[in-house]
């Protein structure tokens, strides 16, 4: 009896000290704003996230991805595999195989629904010689375009993958002032209020092009600066320091509208984000890590889940970082990330998304060719710019 009255005093004891720690938590946070010192969202790694894939299936350059209401993670990765990690398949070894290009998770990281890759049989579409980027929108359905040679298309799927539109068509070349197709489309965007889809078009054209989620009709198109996109421009080589460039410099690579009808668009070898409203009318920018060359800083934007999107989290394939925001005066608070092949650093990161918690998903290009999971662990004083790696803290390490 005295033993487990002993084992009730210990337990309540235990969960005394545990309130006080949740507590000491929430006073500290408090106490820090009050203060006002800069507070940001801060993640973690979770590195067993996803489970591993089924099938012997590896992953390509993973190019996109997006969560739906069910907050189920949606990629879609070119299956491209070299001789070696295509063993399987042509007979050499036992692993592995290229997995379908579209790809659904749900919470846990187990694989659900996976698809596409090939032309519709019948010829109602075509599947886009290199896939690039993935939107699930606010009705469910699924978006991908095309960076290919010759893809001036974007296509609109069930989620089970059953064929619903096709805006534009293969076979193009450059033209930003088209009406009737795109070329070479980084990412789509559709904006619920508006019922519009933001294309950034992209790695060809150098535009940001609006169209009816519905109808697929073409309802305006701009470029840098909220001028008309001029395929005649000569920018040259990007100098850093030099005059901001008149044009996009491209690839476009992502128009990303916030619930206040603000779009922020990528200008990736610019180093630079240009921020619009929903007609396109130019409203300021900023430069991220200006010195970096070759891909550029620029790659994909997402906001917090907080009603005013108060942060804005910018992808940055160049530095191996995603930079946080405070998206009222677009000054960066801080930075997470470095580069490499480990849990929670990236090699070629392209894409950032975030679901209803909080939590940050990345894909990688190029040799990265994964999707990692960055939990959210809330708001904490920015003590460093430069957080490094967010290796999860309850491991001791």
């Amino acid at each position: 009896m005295s033993r487990k009255r002993n084992l009730l005093i210990g337990a309540t004891f235990l969960a005394v000290l545990a309130g006080l720690a949740v507590a000491q938590g929430i006073f500290a946070r408090a106490a820090a704003q009050a203060a006002g010192t800069v507070m940001a969202p801060r993640f973690e790694v979770d590195p067993t996230w996803p489970k591993p894939l089924p099938n012997g299936w590896q992953l390509g350059q993973t190019i996109g991805v997006s969560v739906d209401a069910n907050d189920h993670v949606w990629i879609v990765h070119r299956a491209n595999p070299d001789a070696v990690e295509d063993a399987k398949t042509n007979g050499t070894g036992l692993c592995c195989s290229a997995g379908d290009p579209i790809m659904e998770f749900d919470q846990a990281g187990t694989l659900l629904r996976h698809w596409g890759g090939k032309d519709d049989p019948g010829g109602k579409y075509q599947w886009p010689s290199s896939n690039h980027g993935i939107w699930i929108d606010h009705k469910g359905n699924v978006w991908i375009g095309g960076n290919g040679g010759g893809d001036g298309h974007i296509l609109k799927f069930t989620q089970d993958g059953k064929f619903i539109m096709q805006v534009g068509k293969k076979g193009v070349q450059q033209d930003s002032l088209s009406k009737e197709h795109f070329y070479m489309v980084a990412k789509v965007h559709v904006y619920p209020k508006t019922n519009e889809v933001f294309v950034a078009d992209g790695y060809g054209n150098k535009r940001v092009a609006v169209i009816d989620a519905d109808t697929g009709a073409f309802k305006r198109i701009w470029g840098a600066y909220g001028n008309p996109p001029d395929d005649m421009l000569n920018l040259g080589a990007y100098t850093p320091g030099g005059p901001l460039a008149k044009g996009f410099r491209g690839p476009v690579h992502c128009a990303e509208p916030s619930n206040d009808g603000i779009v922020y668009v990528c200008d990736r070898t610019n180093d630079r984000v240009q921020w619009f409203t929903l007609e396109g009318k130019f409203l300021g920018e900023v430069q991220v890590m200006p010195d970096s060359r070759s891909d550029g800083s620029t790659w994909d934007v997402d906001f917090s889940k907080d009603a005013a999107q108060k942060y804005l989290f910018l992808a940055d394939g160049r530095n191996q970082k995603v930079h946080i925001f405070d998206r009222k005066s677009m000054v960066e608070l801080t930075n997470f990330g470095t580069g490499g092949h480990y849990p929670g650093q990236w090699y070629s990161l392209h894409s950032i998304a975030l679901d209803s918690k909080g939590n940050l998903y990345t894909t990688e290009t190029y040799q990265g060719r994964r999707v990692q999971k960055f939990t959210y662990k809330g708001l904490a004083p920015v003590t460093r710019k430069d957080q490094g790696t967010v290796w999860p803290t309850s491991t001791g390490q």
